[in-house]
């Protein structure tokens, strides 16, 4: 399995996320979403495949998000246009993400990442 694991090395989330990786031991390719910051296309894809609500992909609770008052503008824009702002600034995008074939997990839910990262026999005996 192919498993893109984009994060910011600060975040305690993103930490705790790299953690369970390596204790499932799960493969996978790094990259800081800060000096690497997702594209726009690579954003619609990842939106597309998950199923998620575009909002699931932006940080809430960051600072950026608050200082840019997108909570109240977020609603009046499109879909493309909230790629387009989220590839700006990797500090707006939700992390960590999870990128595999199959799936696109934004944030740490570690029943979530059981139930999509594990295999079926070990993710049922956890």
């Amino acid at each position: 399995m192919n498993v893109l694991f984009v994060q910011y090395p600060g975040c305690s989330t993103c930490r705790k996320a790299a953690k369970w990786l390596a204790e499932h031991d799960i493969a996978y390719q790094d990259r800081h979403i800060r000096d690497e910051r997702p594209t726009a296309q690579e954003l619609k894809e990842w939106h597309e495949k998950s199923g998620l609500d575009i909002k699931k992909f932006f940080n809430t609770s960051g600072m950026r998000y608050k200082e840019l008052k997108l909570k109240d503008r977020l609603p009046e824009m499109t879909t493309e246009e909230k790629y387009d702002l989220l590839a700006t600034d990797g500090m707006l995008v939700k992390r960590p993400i999870v990128v595999t074939d199959e799936t696109v997990l934004t944030g740490f839910k570690e029943a979530e990442w059981e139930k999509e990262l594990l295999p079926k026999s070990v993710a049922k005996s956890t």
